[in-house]
């Protein structure tokens, strides 16, 4: 089942277009990282799903619901934390969740088992009597996740959520991101910067000027954008041998059943080191070259594909598509 369903939506500021027939699709119990530069359109999808914003036309569907022009259905389905939050600095951690839970009408008994289950969830139970003023800025990002999830939604969707924390914050927030996930919750989650995301992300998505660029599993993701496999092969030995054989299936004079091979050369530095470009090779087609140079007797002592780094992958793409 999808947890969230966008169907051709558009969304028209006067004679700007934010987002136009934008479909997306993303899967109940899922960490769905959302990628796209300053101003590609994230922040308005994310207030549409959260039904803060009304569509041009288009359709959202929320755990298999379809949210009206009101939107007024996302109040309990979704948990929001948009990028810019504001806290009231005058009162206590718990008096803040309090009052949230109140506006969703949770009885007082149940207030209280909730917030403490809350501030479990998000490690601030040694804050409890603190004002919230005096948190860090970390823990106020958790504080207002803790908001977002007071009423219980099925969908959090969280808006630039690691924007302004150190590392160590960034790394506590991932951890939490995977709980959560675990408790069977979807998360839909946006970034401009994807290395925030690919660690926890189970799909990602790149938009770039409203539009949908790519979306799906991060190897698939990775596999879609990669011009072609990097392939790092070390010899014992001197590499003029391997080199030789490598050259000879490049010229198509190899078994079947091999890569394709673009570019091959030896490193500058390290002549027992070849570089290889492969042209999306499959997992049997690399077996293969590693067993056809076993058979030649070529003593190889490390053999791996090197990915290119997402973030490269995302830099050039935006920049095709400015």
């Amino acid at each position: 089942m999808y947890a969230i369903e966008i169907k051709n939506l558009t969304k028209r500021y006067g004679k700007m277009t934010a987002l136009e027939d934008f479909s997306l699709s993303v899967a109940e119990g899922s960490i769905y990282g959302f990628i796209g530069p300053n101003g590609a359109g994230k922040t308005t999808t994310l207030r549409m799903l959260a039904g803060l914003l009304e569509p041009t036309k288009g359709e959202i569907h929320l755990m298999g619901k379809k949210l009206s022009r009101s939107g007024v259905e996302a109040q309990h389905l979704v948990g929001y934390m948009p990028d810019f939050f504001g806290v009231y600095d005058d009162l206590r951690v718990w008096e803040y969740l309090d009052f949230f839970a109140r506006c969703y009408g949770i009885a007082r008994q149940k207030r209280q088992a909730t917030i403490d289950q809350l501030l479990d969830l998000v490690d601030l139970r040694s804050k409890r009597e603190a004002f919230v003023q005096s948190l860090s800025r970390g823990m106020q990002q958790r504080l207002c996740l803790a908001h977002a999830l007071v009423h219980n939604p099925p969908i959090l969707i969280l808006d630039e959520p690691a924007s302004g924390l150190d590392p160590r914050a960034r790394v506590e927030l991932r951890e939490l991101l995977r709980t959560l996930r675990d408790l069977g919750k979807t998360v839909f989650i946006s970034s401009h910067i994807l290395s925030e995301l690919a660690e926890v992300s189970t799909e990602i998505g790149i938009i770039n000027h409203g539009k949908m660029v790519v979306s799906g599993p991060v190897a698939e993701v990775r596999r879609q954008l990669q011009e072609g496999n990097q392939l790092q092969i070390r010899v014992l030995h001197d590499a003029t041998r391997a080199l030789e054989l490598l050259q000879q299936i490049a010229k198509g004079q190899g078994s079947e059943g091999l890569p394709l091979i673009l570019e091959l050369q030896i490193d500058g530095s390290d002549p027992r080191l070849l570089h290889l470009t492969l042209d999306g090779a499959t997992e049997e087609q690399l077996a293969a070259l590693l067993s056809y140079l076993l058979a030649q007797k070529v003593a190889v002592s490390n053999y791996h594909v090197q990915a290119e780094e997402l973030e490269k992958l995302f830099l050039r793409l935006t920049e095709v598509l400015i």
